[in-house]
Order: structure tokens, then sequence, then C-alpha cells
């Protein structure tokens, strides 16, 4: 009886210690980013691990008053592109820590 409560301890311990590692990557990748652009580099957006937007860059060039909806559409498909390259991060650093098990609301 004694032995199988042993194995729970160390099964909780390497919950524990996954739990620990996960806080920690998440840490880390709010401090990496991915970027992403739209219309041949014309707007290029920055995306962090969290999925906040941290920069947005607009080339002048595509600055016209005339085609405002143009410019929206670029800066939506840099901001989607962009969270789609963090979101695939954000997945490839977990499945690192989770041998690739997929967890319910763990990953995006």
């Amino acid at each position: 009886m004694a032995k199988g409560l042993g194995g729970m301890g160390n099964l909780f311990k390497q919950a524990q210690e996954m739990q620990a590692r996960l806080a920690q990557v998440q840490e880390e990748l709010a401090r990496r980013t991915v970027e992403a652009s739209a219309g041949g580099g014309m707007v290029r957006v920055t995306v962090n691990g969290q999925f906040v937007c941290s920069s947005v860059k607009i080339d002048p060039a595509v600055v016209n008053p005339q085609e405002t909806e143009m410019l929206e559409d670029l800066i939506l498909a840099a901001f989607n592109e962009g969270v789609r390259r963090a979101r695939d991060m954000v997945s490839e650093e977990m499945s690192k820590i989770t041998g690739g098990l997929k967890i319910p609301g763990l990953m995006p």
C-alpha cells in the first residue's frame, strides 16, 4: 500500500515540476517576439508570446487618404499573421514541456 502512495507522490512532484517549468516558459515567451508583414513589407507588426502587438510600422508610401480601406486590410493581415506566428511559437515551446501531450486550456 505504501508503495502505491510513493508513486502518487512522485506523480504529484512531477506535476509540480511541470507547472513550474510552464510558468518559466510563459515568462520567457512574454519576452520573445515574432514579426509579420503584409503588402510586401509595407506594413510590419511585432507580436510577443502573450499575443500582444508591441509594434506597428507603416511605410509612408502606403498612406493615402483615398485608400484607407487598403491600409486597414494590410494592417489586419499583418496582425493576423503575427498572431499566427506567435501561436506557433508558443505551441512549439509548450510541446517541448508536455512531450506533445495536448493539455486543454494550456495551448492556444
